[in-house]
């Protein structure tokens, strides 16, 4: 098995947390930031007959991600109880998963499943947004 292979089956078995926690490694150890788009290159649209810019055609969006944006201090037992629910992760890991906002809470998710968390977040107390 080649090393790129292994890396990929050991990123398989991360939590969500320790998947958080490489990608601040990754960042530090090689001074890149991963919400930063990748390529660099600007996409120019094209230029129909007649000088005017062709429209691009727009996708409908299927996929969506909760990012937290915010934890009032008062909220912030109700809104790690949320937490801990929707990121399936441990009470013990609540505290650190959320101690950088905003964050991805869960991603490439249907637009149902989306508004779902984002309303018990809120119910909560929470101050979030779907992207």
């Amino acid at each position: 098995m080649s090393a790129v292979n292994e890396i990929l089956e050991k990123l398989k078995t991360l939590t969500l947390l320790e998947a958080s926690e490489l990608v601040s490694k990754i960042e530090e150890t090689f001074g890149v930031d991963a919400s930063a788009p990748a390529g660099g290159a600007v996409m120019m649209a094209p230029v129909a007959a007649g000088g005017a810019e062709a429209a691009p055609k727009e996708e409908e969006k299927t996929l969506f991600d909760v990012v937290l944006e915010e934890i009032p201090t008062d909220k912030k037992v109700a809104i790690y109880k949320v937490v801990r629910s929707i990121a399936n992760i441990a009470v013990n890991q609540v505290k650190e998963f959320t101690a950088t906002l905003p964050k991805a809470l869960k991603e490439s998710v249907s637009k149902e499943e989306a508004e779902t968390a984002k309303q018990q977040l809120e119910d909560a107390g929470a101050k979030v947004k779907i992207v």
